[in-house]
């Protein structure tokens, strides 16, 4: 679950200290450090009106989105909008369990049109460079049929008489940030999956060091009104995704799949996954950045390694049995000729006077006997 604090903010300092205020929906001000501060808003007074005036019908559109976020928000997702520019919104998606992007934060800044919902509102990824999604560009382009950025189906695009805001947030959560990203990529699907299986896995490989390429810039450079959540946030889940990184590069789950154990269920953990050696060169220098960055942001790390190992990779007795079945020749049974390369084998030995009696190199050697193997050889 994700943190609950109070954001950092000349409003509201003072609350910092009190964790259990963090709301999912909340009213604030300053939009300032917003991507679509100077741009979505009117240049005339009366253009802007349809925010301004509480008569109009995107204002009250607005509000009734407000009342829906306020109300609906899932635990993973928060929202903050402004008293100043009903325009603006900005939320935080919490990466899901089970995906490339657990534990990490997703932000986006929103902007309703001035005639919404006729059409969808904006949407700009905070990506920081990172295109950690075939959905999520790293220029902050967001490509979804809901906001009508990507084609799909009329059921599938926005709806001015249905579609709202939460839908857009849980979609990108849900549909985008999903346990398999590369499936995203239009046609992957078309002659079945099994066959991109391994593309897929090194698209999501990538796409956990991206994201976390971005934990490092978040943690210096928070939205104004998320600064208190990201700190507490990366406080709390700091552990899990180190450890995660222990384990990816060890190869004891798949990417997206690892989940905290209980005390005690550490030891013993068994190889599993071939794991690429280019991915484990990156995780490791991931992990000594990420290290650095939690330990500034005061996490506590401890029972942690500075440095990522990777140990030798530990084989179950099961495992012992199937690589012992694969490597031990079965008996021959009476009067089995044996494989084409045995009876070639045999043969060469006969010829050579390598036989299983048969001394080498040793002075006194029987030339007779060696002699009567290349005849029986030839007779064969």
């Amino acid at each position: 679950m994700a943190p609950s604090l109070t954001p950092k903010t000349p409003e509201n300092d003072a609350a910092e200290s009190q964790p259990d205020l963090f709301k999912r929906f909340d009213v604030v001000s300053d939009p300032s450090d917003h991507h679509f501060y100077s741009s979505n808003l009117p240049k005339n007074t009366a253009g802007q009106g349809c925010f301004t005036s509480g008569g109009s019908k995107v204002h009250k559109k607005i509000m009734q989105e407000w009342k829906i976020l306020e109300k609906h928000l899932p635990d993973s997702i928060y929202v903050r909008v402004y008293d100043t520019r009903i325009d603006l919104l900005q939320a935080v998606i919490v990466g899901a369990a089970g995906t490339p992007y657990h534990d990490a934060l997703f932000f986006f800044d929103i902007a309703f049109p001035t005639d919404y919902p006729t059409r969808p509102p904006q949407v700009y990824y905070h990506s920081f460079g990172n295109r950690v999604n075939p959905n999520l560009y790293a220029s902050g382009y967001v490509c979804l049929s809901l906001l009508n950025t990507w084609s799909g189906s009329k059921a599938q695009k926005w709806d001015p008489s249905q579609s709202t805001i939460l839908q857009v947030l849980v979609s990108i959560q849900g549909l985008v940030l999903n346990e398999k990203p590369f499936f995203n990529e239009p046609g992957t699907g078309i002659f079945g999956r099994g066959w991109l299986e391994n593309t897929a896995q090194a698209y999501g490989e990538n796409a956990f060091l991206l994201t976390h390429k971005t934990t490092h810039i978040l943690l210096r450079r928070p939205p104004k009104h998320f600064r208190a959540f990201v700190a507490e946030h990366f406080r709390q889940r700091a552990g899990a995704i180190l450890r995660a990184c222990i384990a990816y590069a060890n190869g004891l789950v798949a990417v997206g799949e690892y989940k905290e154990k209980e005390e005690g269920q550490q030891n013993g953990a068994v190889s599993v996954i071939k794991v690429r050696q280019s991915f484990r060169e990156a995780l490791e220098k991931l992990y000594v950045e990420l290290y650095k960055d939690f330990k500034w942001n005061g996490d506590s790390l401890v029972g942690l390694p500075e440095l990522l190992k990777v140990e030798v990779a530990k084989t179950t007795p099961s495992a012992l049995k199937v690589e012992a079945a694969k490597t031990t020749p079965s008996p021959r049974k009476k009067g089995s000729s044996g494989s084409i390369v045995g009876r070639v084998f045999r043969k060469l030995t006969k010829v050579l006077g390598l036989g299983p009696k048969t001394k080498i190199g040793k002075k006194g050697g029987s030339e007779s006997k060696r002699k009567a193997g290349v005849a029986a050889a030839a007779a064969d």
